[in-house]
């Protein structure tokens, strides 16, 4: 298994694990460039809510999903608000967040399908991108893990959605965890550790490092991780991209090293049409 980042048109980069069939689902991570948006947005920025001109927003949509062989506008996209809520996606809802934001699924961070050729949207700028694959009931899903999300438990909760509405089996289920802020560059206060020790209990050596005194880092990557595998998932079935948007801000939008006041990019997936 392993997380990879090329070019998939010109000047538009995306991320993809290996470890996801291809002739299952088609799936990516956008990077922040090769768009239209201008600064601080810019460049291939994919988000409705932050403040970027929404005509530059859709033609970046449209030219990272056209790249990934997917029609930006059946896309659904939720109202991210860093709680644990899931939806199931249907039909009935392509389109849903499209082109306004306001017309999103509300109050949901995560989301879930078994209808093919359908792409699944969220945003992130640090926070981590969770994708899901069953390719054995054909049903993909995405979750959004800031730390709110995760201590939460949205990863685990997602999967015992899958399991709920598909009949999904945990020794199926491909997890591909996505570049987000990493244990180097996030630092934390008492509150979140305080909850993260609560939620997470015996596994502080995998969450904290110190890296000075008093200054306590998280590592959001392994939080997922761990849930994940505390369900059932097989640790063999988790690929984790280890790559962090902080420290690769050229490349991927991050809400801390861009001062708070940047674009957001998207994980997306989508299941493909049988043959």
């Amino acid at each position: 298994m392993s997380f990879q980042l090329g070019q998939i048109a010109p000047g538009i980069w995306s991320g993809s694990f290996s470890s996801f069939p291809a002739g299952v689902a088609v799936h990516g991570l956008s990077g922040r460039l090769g768009g239209v948006s201008d600064a601080p947005y810019a460049s291939l920025d994919l988000a409705l809510h932050v403040g970027d001109v929404p005509s530059a927003v859709i033609e970046n949509r449209q030219r990272y999903l056209a790249a990934l062989g997917l029609d930006a506008s059946r896309l659904v996209t939720p109202e991210q608000v860093h709680g644990e809520t899931s939806a199931r996606v249907t039909a009935a809802e392509a389109g849903r967040g499209a082109l306004a934001y306001a017309d999103s699924i509300a109050a949901t961070d995560a989301l879930i399908t078994d209808e093919e050729d359908l792409p699944l949207l969220l945003c992130f700028a640090d926070c981590t991108p969770i994708l899901f694959l069953d390719p054995v009931r054909r049903a993909v899903g995405i979750a959004h893990g800031g730390w709110k999300g995760t201590v939460r438990r949205i990863a685990a909760k997602t999967v015992q959605r899958m399991q709920q509405d598909f009949g999904s089996r945990l020794e199926d289920i491909l997890v591909g965890i996505g570049p987000a802020i990493g244990p180097c560059c996030y630092e934390v206060g008492s509150e979140v550790v305080d909850r993260f020790r609560a939620a997470f209990p015996g596994h502080d050596e995998e969450l904290f490092t110190e890296p000075q005194a008093g200054s306590v880092h998280l590592n959001l990557w392994a939080a997922n991780r761990i849930q994940l595998e505390e369900l059932g998932i097989p640790h063999a079935h988790i690929d984790c991209a280890a790559v962090c948007t902080a420290c690769n801000h050229a490349i991927f939008y991050s809400y801390r090293a861009d001062g708070g006041r940047t674009g957001r990019m998207a994980a997306v997936i989508a299941l493909k049409k049988q043959s």
